[in-house]
């Protein structure tokens, strides 16, 4: 069956779940989009370039930089983790559009992105609808839920084209001293949930002479494969993950590579699955953090920036681990909206809170376990930026987190 054939046979205003973060499948997504005057466009941090056109909605629980302030953005606030209960419910998706690598023994591979998309293949399948497959040799190989049957595939489009590499991430001194911080706390044996960042990098840079690390996470990047190469990771366990996005020499090591386990998201940001993982160290960042240990990583000035992500899956799930720890990381002042990044009260909703600690460059704010007072004290004279600690008191008392003076 040929693509403009099957497009045409599709309802009115389909909606159609794309490969998303930096998986995009580029060719036929244009091509899609010519054929189709109107349609849903679900994706995951959709990148710059994607179809903003009247006729296309924009569909998200995460929205990446190719859907922010688009008039056209319909976001659909979900954890990670319940994002795949959506396509069986309130977001069936008609039509499912994967980047693979090409067919093998008549299997195909998901590559670098696996996440929500086998429950999306899974709905469209039971509803009958359209499977297409943009085939592309410079993808990787990998395995566990990357793997699909060809068979489940309508109309393949053969595209080679090499995915982008993510940018160097600069290790400034700030990130450094965060990252460092982090890192005193991670021992031998803990299992990590790694980023991409300054931050992330400083950390895993910090933990190249631990033993037994452990990788369960949403996404990695090349940081893990700089502990691999210390041998700072267990091998006798796998690495495991929904997503990766790298450098030409990270994809080089994943592919074919059976140190390496993609996992549905359902699985991956399950909070009991990840509570089963030994001294889990969840670490994420936010926009804000206020005295009460609240932090707002989705909202500026009441617009969605980004989603809850996996955020809130991984915090819950890391404090149910044994010897688990949920770190919320970032600098005590922002850089480009030049103010304070520790508030009194955070005025935006909240993606999560009750974290273990708040580190910045200032030090670590100690927070589970606290009272309410002793928290905010921790917050104010630890994590925040010296500059503000004193109005932060005098709120503090206002919020009744502090004696009056």
């Amino acid at each position: 069956m040929s693509l403009t054939l099957a497009l045409a046979a599709l309802p009115d205003n389909p909606r159609v779940v794309v490969s998303g973060n930096h998986a995009t499948p580029w060719h036929t997504l244009g091509l899609l989009d010519e054929a189709l005057a109107s349609y849903r466009l679900w994706m995951l941090n959709a990148q710059p370039g994607i179809p903003d056109r009247e006729g296309v909605t924009l569909e998200t629980s995460f929205v990446g930089p190719g859907m922010r302030r688009s008039p056209r953005l319909s976001y659909v606030p979900a954890r990670l983790s319940l994002v795949p209960s959506l396509f069986e419910t309130s977001r069936v998706p008609d039509v499912v559009v994967l980047h693979t690598t090409p067919p093998r023994g008549g299997r195909l591979s998901l590559g670098t992105e696996v996440n929500v998309l086998p429950a999306a293949l899974e709905a469209v399948r039971r509803r009958g609808g359209l499977v297409v497959a943009q085939t592309n040799s410079h993808l990787p190989w990998t395995f566990g839920d990357a793997l699909i049957d060809a068979a489940d595939v309508d109309v393949f489009v053969a595209a080679d084209a090499p995915l982008p590499p993510a940018p160097v991430s600069v290790i400034d001194e700030e990130s450094a001293r965060i990252g460092a911080m982090v890192a005193e706390r991670v021992g031998d044996g803990a299992t990590l949930q790694a980023g991409i960042g300054a931050v992330p990098d400083a950390t895993m840079h910090g933990l190249t002479r631990r033993r037994g690390l452990r990788i369960w996470t949403e996404m990695f990047s090349d940081s893990v494969l700089a502990l691999e190469r210390a041998g700072a990771l267990a091998d006798d366990v796998p690495i495991s993950a929904s997503f990766l996005f790298g450098s030409p020499e990270l994809l080089t090591w994943v592919d074919d590579n059976p140190r390496i386990e993609m996992i549905r998201t359902e699985v991956t940001n399950s909070p009991a699955r990840i509570a089963r993982n030994p001294a889990m160290v969840s670490v994420n960042t936010a926009l804000q953090v206020d005295l009460f240990g609240q932090a707002n990583a989705s909202r500026i000035n009441a617009r969605i920036h980004s989603g809850f992500g996996g955020q809130t899956d991984f915090i819950v799930g890391a404090l149910h681990s044994v010897g688990g720890q949920a770190l919320i990381a970032l600098r005590s002042w922002h850089p480009k909206a030049d103010c304070s990044t520790v508030v009194p009260l955070v005025d935006e909703p909240v993606t999560s809170f009750q974290m273990s600690a708040i580190i910045t460059e200032q030090g670590v704010a100690e927070v589970f376990g606290r009272d309410q007072r002793e928290q905010a004290r921790q917050i104010i004279e630890q994590a925040a930026h010296p500059s503000v600690r004193e109005e932060l008191r005098e709120e503090a008392v206002a919020l009744g987190l502090a004696a009056p003076f």
